[in-house]
């Protein structure tokens, strides 16, 4: 009888100890209507990608992926797309929710390949590669929209 309660007790609080996953969050949240790419696959070959930053300015000026550019509206990723045609669209965001969002929207308006990036700036750091800050300096600063959201990040310093 007490190893049933023990058994009982710890199914109950295993919820709780959980850590919270970029995973669940994204199959909760996300459709897929934009396909993923994944951190590893951006990072062998930037160049070929025009990489956008769907955060608010706050947030991209924390710090954002190498070569990313900062996208105020739909309006500013199509033109930034017309001078790169060549080039298959990355958006990311935090985790991949809004970038996804935002992807949606921009598909409506182009023809270019859209990727979201998959688990975000956050999934970016995560890996170890480089962000950058609104100077170009490498850092470790990340923003994380809120102080809710800073649990997703498990390397870098927090910023909200």
């Amino acid at each position: 009888m007490f190893q049933k309660w023990i058994f009982i007790l710890l199914i109950s609080f295993s919820g709780f100890a959980q850590k919270k996953s970029v995973t669940r969050l994204l199959e909760t949240y996300n459709t897929r209507s934009i396909p993923y790419i994944s951190v590893e696959e951006l990072r062998m070959n930037p160049d070929a990608y025009l990489i956008l930053d769907t955060r608010n300015l706050e947030e991209f000026e924390v710090s954002h992926l190498p070569g990313a550019l900062w996208i105020a509206t739909l309006t500013d990723a199509e033109k930034a797309a017309a001078q790169t045609p060549e080039k298959t669209i990355v958006v990311y965001c935090s985790v991949g929710i809004r970038s996804e969002d935002f992807g949606e929207k921009l598909k409506n308006k182009t023809s270019t390949s859209i990727l979201n990036l998959y688990g975000g700036i956050f999934a970016w750091k995560d890996a170890g590669f480089p962000i950058l800050d609104d100077k170009g300096q490498t850092t470790e600063r990340v923003h994380t929209f809120s102080k809710n959201w800073q649990d997703y990040l498990k390397t870098g310093i927090a910023v909200y």
